[in-house]
């Protein structure tokens, strides 16, 4: 069992994440390499929201791989490329974790591989078979 951790010690985190996740011993790990939004028939969604879920939608089948779901992802790590684009990924990061957040980062970058890609998101999951 995962354990969220977010003691009363710290401040709030700034959106809906926790600020660390303990991961119990003899659990599996799955290390999701950044996913960027494009198909399979190299189509790239134009809006930012779009890119993120379907950023989620490639680590959930990454994860649907290793046998496990969405619920298993212990840390996030994105990249979008301005701040215009925070709210549309947080927005999409917390349609699909509710109220047990991973342990995130959320960083501005200069650019990706293809000038149309806005975010990249980055995954560790955990799970104790």
């Amino acid at each position: 069992m995962l354990k969220h951790l977010t003691p009363n010690t710290l401040r709030r985190p700034f959106a809906n994440y926790s600020h660390g996740v303990e991961i119990p011993a003899g659990a599996r790990l799955v290390f999701c390499s950044g996913q960027l939004a494009v198909t399979l028939a190299d189509e790239i969604p134009q809006s930012t929201r779009a890119q993120a879920d379907l950023c989620f939608d490639n680590i959930e089948h990454i994860l649907h791989s290793a046998g496990m779901i969405m619920s298993d992802v212990v840390r996030i790590n994105a990249y979008v490329t301005g701040r215009e684009h925070m709210q549309d990924y947080m927005a999409a990061r917390d349609a699909r974790f509710g109220n047990m957040p991973p342990a995130s980062t959320l960083m501005i970058v200069g650019g990706f591989t293809r000038e149309e890609f806005t975010v990249e998101i980055e995954a560790i999951a955990a799970k104790v078979d």
